[in-house]
């Protein structure tokens, strides 16, 4: 019994500790992709084999192979920073940080997306479940799904891995903006 909930515990450190260097690590990833850009509104249409080349393993599976990362491993869940949160993908704006609440499902959750052309719908009927898909209205790149039973204003739940998120905090995301305008 000690040797299955020691092996159940190495693998939930081993899950975690790739979760937070896959999320510390993100940032330089940006350096190399010359798609990401936190104010170009223009779509982003790239091959799956030339997003490969660029992203990180964990994000290309999520993003663009429909993957899906463990509950509770994600920075981003708990995370608490005024900003805005940007598609790791494509620097495409995705949600404010004044709309990210706790759900308790395990993923980051917001109650609205920035705006209407910052996500793209998709009915997804997989794993004989009826959801809705989310995607990055820049990119196309697999976000999460959204869901009715969310808090008010919006009665919605956008459950969003949060490996396929960056982040930047309010002072610095501005500042951003402000050097490109």
């Amino acid at each position: 019994m000690k040797r299955i909930i020691t092996f159940f515990a190495s693998i939930i450190f081993f899950i975690n500790c790739n979760a937070q260097n896959s999320t510390k690590n993100k940032p330089d990833m940006n350096k190399n992709n010359p798609y990401y850009s936190n104010s170009d509104t223009n779509k982003v249409v790239v091959k799956n084999e030339e997003w490969q080349k660029i992203l990180s393993p964990e994000v290309y599976d999520i993003a663009r192979q429909k993957g899906t990362e463990s509950p509770w491993t994600s920075k981003y869940e708990k995370f608490k920073e005024i900003g805005t949160y940007y598609c790791a993908v494509c620097g495409n704006p995705l949600f404010k940080s004044n709309t990210k609440f706790e759900s308790g499902c395990g993923w980051p959750s917001f109650y609205e997306p920035i705006s209407k052309s910052s996500i793209i719908y998709l009915p997804d009927n997989s794993h004989g479940m009826k959801r809705t898909e989310v995607e990055c209205g820049r990119c196309k790149s697999h976000l999460g799904h959204v869901f009715d039973d969310g808090p008010p204003p919006t009665g919605l739940r956008y459950c969003i891995n949060g490996v396929v998120l960056d982040f930047k905090k309010a002072q610095e995301a501005e500042n951003n903006y402000n050097k490109k305008h």
